[in-house]
């Protein structure tokens, strides 16, 4: 079951951006997105190894009400699913660009690898 959206008080602007993006996931997914543009189910479950299928959709889900991302659903037999990053969720994306500038220079310091996930456009 997907959280009700929170609408404050917040504490400060970091309080609310971190309302949007908690969970070990959000980000991941904002970051798989915004390098492919749009992705189906079980592409996204691909690009994020570790990822159940519950929490994916709970996240989505969550990202969705959030207005983060869009999901589009195409009459067809099979149903196809594709997801996309609404504009509000590229601003998102676009802010944690510093975050994680700072993450890569915390792996560099700690001598930590990146996960290298076959046929991704990650770096």
């Amino acid at each position: 079951m997907a959280k009700a959206p929170r609408l404050g008080p917040y504490i400060c602007g970091i309080d609310a951006a971190l309302d949007v993006v908690s969970g070990k996931w959000k980000g991941l997914i904002l970051w798989e997105l915004d390098a492919y543009r749009v992705r189906r189910f079980a592409a996204l479950r691909r690009g994020l190894p570790g990822v159940s299928e519950k929490m994916l959709t709970q996240h989505l889900r969550e990202m969705e009400e959030d207005g983060l991302v869009h999901r589009e659903v195409y009459a067809e037999v099979p149903p196809r699913v594709e997801y996309s990053l609404t504009e509000h969720g590229r601003t998102l994306n676009q802010a944690l660009g510093p975050l994680a500038t700072w993450g890569v220079e915390r792996m560099r310091r700690e001598g930590s690898e990146a996960i290298d996930v076959a046929g991704t456009a990650h770096g």
